[in-house]
């Protein structure tokens, strides 16, 4: 695997997967005994075709879905509290009748950690580090979609969480828009050095945003490859030779695993 770029905080966590199952019904296995190892501070991309499990497995890792089998252990053990890890949804979620500033505080109220004026400070300042400074006062409905999901990144690193999980955050969102939240994922990465899952049917946004990409199908692991693009990354490198061959790797895995999915078999995954 490629070093991660230069940092000089301490990676924070690592996710240990091991035989993570779900299973809905009897003939509706979601996950099927997943090992995957994340290592500290790393951004691991997960894809897969549809209904493949992805979703699902995120959801085990954050705690929000109950597992069948299996274990996910986060180490050091003693990072696994309360605001240690974040959670961006596919749609932001935002509370409708309050301000930016408030759905950023949430988090922080839920935990109870600081005073009033600490978790103040800290939302402002997860607000500023999205170029949302500006918008605090603002409801959902006054802004955009793309600055929506900035909001909702926001209150996901409002707690400096130490895994941050992220599931399709940039689908609805044109490209430009999604190349530009690619950016400030990697900004934010570099600041606060999180380790992170992100679940994407984007080719070119799994490669540009992670260290390695896991490739599921039908609930399993089918592998999990290293992404040998240099850092820092940039939107520009998806016009490089580079880029372009291991785009047709990770093309041709993911077709793989989508030619050898059966319809039916595995009802309930996402």
């Amino acid at each position: 695997m490629n070093e991660l770029a230069p940092d000089d905080r301490p990676a924070a966590a690592s996710i240990h997967c091991r035989a993570v199952t779900v299973q809905f019904a009897p003939q509706a296995i979601a996950v099927d005994r997943v090992d995957l190892n994340v290592r500290s501070g790393e951004i691991i991309a997960l894809i897969g075709p549809s209904g493949c499990g992805k979703t699902t497995l995120l959801r085990a890792i954050a705690g929000l879905q109950t597992m069948t089998g299996g274990t996910v252990e986060l180490e050091p053990v003693a990072i696994a509290g309360e605001g240690q890890i974040g959670f961006v949804f596919q749609q932001p979620g935002l509370l409708p009748w309050a301000t930016t500033l408030q759905n950023v505080l949430l988090p922080m109220e839920l935990i109870g950690r600081g005073t009033r004026q600490q978790r103040r400070l800290a939302a402002q300042a997860s607000l500023a580090s999205v170029q949302l400074a500006d918008a605090q006062f603002k409801r959902p409905h006054e802004l955009s979609g793309g600055m929506q999901m900035r909001a909702s990144i926001a209150r996901a690193l409002v707690t400096h969480p130490s895994v941050l999980l992220l599931d399709e955050p940039f689908a609805a969102l044109d490209d430009m828009l999604r190349n530009d939240l690619g950016r400030l994922l990697l900004s934010l990465w570099q600041r606060q050095r999180f380790t992170a899952v992100m679940v994407t049917h984007n080719i070119s946004e799994s490669i540009l945003l992670s260290h390695r990409i896991a490739v599921m199908r039908e609930g399993v692991l089918e592998t999990v490859v290293d992404n040998p693009l240099a850092w820092p990354r940039d939107p520009a490198m998806m016009r490089t030779p580079q880029f372009a061959e291991f785009f047709g790797v990770v093309s041709d895995l993911l077709r793989g695993a989508a030619d050898s999915t059966q319809p039916g078999n595995r009802g309930g995954a996402s």
